[in-house]
């Protein structure tokens, strides 16, 4: 991929309007000097901007007073409308906290010569009135289209903004360049209140090995941070604070419904859950619930048991003896791996991350359809299908994987009705798989599929 053949916007505007914290906030790293002090950025920087899997180049400029007669300033008005001259688009970025002064009025006059789409940004939109005051006729400079709200400090509006700079340059003719998209693991920290989502959260981007950013190519939510380890793995930890105020406990002890349907919209996005509960305390009904989410969203589960720190005298035995009661409380996450930590002692917490890609790794498996054959004919001849409902024993034909996240197989049987074949041999076909392959961490649909007359 040719940089230079990128369609590139251009970043304008006066002195200390914020538009190197808008250039960090487009490429999603700290690239440009930030400071309250005008002037701050003198030469124009460049970057790459990914959104929607497309790249564009995104160059920043010095802030703009067309009056200056300081020899610095003027090379700097000079470095500008080069940048302008080159680019596809423009982004004239205004501070909506100030309002309009007359170097904005002068140089909106000047963007509107260059014979290229203007995009006026209204940035510092902090409140729900300077969101609102884009719409003032105040802000209609020289004819230019209303300003887009953003706050690039919190990442509010970016969204809106690129999709627009995308239409523009859509408009122009110009073709960003498709990319492929750095394959992040999602991953949402769920559980009742006071179990420590919070706490984990702090203390897994309190990590000084860790890098951590907003992020914004992936999700309008400004909240989402970016963890990337050492070694480049990234991470998006999605934001559940809002899970916090709908789960305002009933009478009955269960989520209100609103939390519910927060936490079913999150688990849509997630790739990996962790399911945090409190070791000090024992499971609820708001537990259940939770866990009966997860199990319906099919997502990678760890179970993180927190508070460990509570447990006054601890030996092997009192983490078995948590093991043996979890599972008999949620015997369908057998096969979730349980960790102990402690958010407030960082006990553990450093290790999650390995377990997040391992079990992200097994949602992703692909069984090779020879390994797979071997697997269900030696299965059967340990232990014969027994049958469910139907008067027929039931008779494998063949199993064949045809999905991953999480691993999905279909079962073809020789029945007359799916659910001929009991329930117990799947499940002991299941565990003969997740011994076999080491699936950990990952949920498994077996479909069972009828075969056809005469197979």
């Amino acid at each position: 991929m040719n940089r230079n053949d990128l369609p590139t916007i251009v970043l304008v505007g006066r002195t200390n309007v914020g538009k190197s914290t808008l250039f960090n906030r487009l490429l999603e790293r700290p690239a440009a000097l930030v400071s309250a002090v005008p002037g701050t950025t003198r030469d124009r920087k460049e970057g790459e901007c990914v959104w929607r899997g497309k790249m564009i180049r995104v160059v920043d400029t010095g802030g703009l007073d067309m009056e200056l007669t300081d020899e610095i300033e003027r090379n700097v008005v000079k470095q500008a409308e080069r940048a302008i001259e080159t680019a596809d688009a423009i982004l004239f970025v205004v501070d909506l906290d100030v309002g309009p002064l007359p170097q904005d009025r002068t140089l909106a006059t000047k963007l509107t010569k260059a014979k290229k789409p203007v995009i006026v940004v209204g940035n510092k939109a902090e409140t729900p009135s300077l969101i609102a005051s884009v719409h003032n006729k105040e802000w209609r400079l020289s004819g230019l289209p209303s300003p887009i709200a953003v706050s690039a400090v919190r990442g509010t509006g970016t969204g809106d903004l690129l999709d627009a700079i995308f239409e523009a340059l859509a408009e122009t003719g110009k073709q960003p360049e498709s990319i492929e998209a750095p394959e992040a693991i999602r991953v949402a920290v769920i559980g009742k209140p006071n179990v420590g989502k919070s706490s984990l959260l702090n203390a897994i981007l309190g990590e000084e090995r860790f890098i951590t950013s907003p992020i914004a190519h992936t999700t309008r939510e400004p909240n989402d941070v970016l963890v990337t380890l050492p070694d480049g793995r990234e991470f998006v930890l999605i934001d559940t604070a809002g899970i916090r105020k709908f789960a305002k406990i009933k009478k009955t002890g269960g989520l209100e419904a609103a939390g519910v349907a927060r936490t079913k919209r999150i688990l849509d996005q997630t790739d990996v859950a962790l399911f945090v509960v409190d070791v000090s305390e024992p499971m609820g009904s708001q537990d259940r619930t939770l866990a009966g989410l997860l199990q319906a969203a099919h997502v990678g589960v760890i179970v993180v048991a927190n508070k460990w720190d509570l447990i006054p005298s601890k030996s092997p035995s009192t983490m078995n003896d948590f093991r043996r009661s979890f599972v008999a409380e949620f015997p369908f996450f057998t096969w979730a791996p349980l960790t102990f930590v402690s958010a407030l002692t960082g006990q553990r917490v450093p290790d999650l991350f390995e377990l997040i890609g391992t079990v992200q790794g097994r949602r992703k498996i692909h069984i090779p359809e020879e390994e797979l054959e071997t697997f269900w004919r030696s299965a059967v001849k340990s232990h014969l299908p027994t049958k469910g409902k139907g008067p027929q024993p039931p008779k494998v034909l063949g199993m064949t994987q045809v999905a991953t996240e999480p691993p999905t197989f279909q079962l073809t049987v020789k029945v007359k009705r799916t659910d001929a074949l009991a329930p117990s041999w799947l499940r002991y076909l299941e565990n003969r798989m997740r011994e076999r392959f080491e699936l950990e961490g990952t949920p498994i649909v077996i479909n069972v599929h009828k075969a056809q007359a005469g197979a």
